[in-house]
């Protein structure tokens, strides 16, 4: 009896005390988590440069100058696209590229439909034939031309610039979902429509953090080329 009393009171102990460092744990990760990420919110990681435009409660109109990316067109669905296309891009910018070089990893990581004909690339690349699908883009670091960066070893991957435009921009935070596009998507264009501006091309899905940010610091945007 007063063996197993012993070793009772002792189980329930070690249960309350496990539970109490579990909770601490998740609230220390969480605290050195948003010290991190903090600092990434505020531009801390290189973007393509551009000016602002016109702001409302809606949206912001930017002017982005040509920037340089790698991009690779990937069958989808939609919700794989991202991640199918952010492995043959990490590929390249960890070094998987001639020379072995590595590049720094920019924002942000974008993804569009696919438009079904050939899209002209710049040296190295000639040209990328599509069907559909999605293309995923890795932004270049600046200092980059496309003489500068390194060539791709595995040929899905494409290199070119992008050429400036002027750009509608909607954004929100949270973890990204097809409805949560759709439903932002859905609130730029109406916002376009009322205020008279016309659009070209397809809406291009702009993520600024990595998969294990905090959802309430994570960027996301939803661009609109302005005609």
């Amino acid at each position: 009896m007063t063996k197993n009393a012993t070793t009772q009171y002792p189980t329930k102990h070690h249960t309350w005390v496990l539970a109490q460092r579990s909770a601490l744990l998740t609230t220390a990760v969480a605290l050195i988590t948003l010290i991190f990420l903090m600092p990434k919110t505020a531009h801390a990681i290189d973007e393509p440069s551009y000016t602002v435009l016109q702001t409302n409660d809606v949206f912001e109109v930017r002017q982005y100058a040509p920037y340089l990316v790698a991009e690779v067109a990937v069958p989808g669905p939609v919700d794989e696209a991202g991640s199918q296309g952010f492995k043959l891009l990490g590929g390249y910018i960890f070094g998987k590229n001639k020379g072995e070089r590595k590049l720094d990893m920019t924002a942000p990581v974008t993804q569009q439909a696919a438009p079904p004909v050939k899209l002209e690339m710049t040296a190295p690349v000639t040209q990328a034939a599509t069907s559909g699908g999605f293309l995923v883009q890795f932004v270049m670091p600046k200092g980059y031309t496309l003489a500068t960066l390194p060539e791709p070893l595995d040929a899905r991957v494409k290199l070119r610039e992008v050429p400036g435009s002027r750009v509608a921009v909607i954004r929100f935070s949270g973890s990204w979902s097809q409805s949560t596009y759709e439903e932002y998507l859905q609130k730029l264009r109406s916002a376009l429509a009322a205020a008279g501006m016309a659009t070209t091309g397809e809406p291009v899905s702009s993520r600024y953090n990595s998969p294990f940010s905090l959802p309430f610091l994570r960027r996301n945007e939803i661009w609109l080329n302005l005609v």
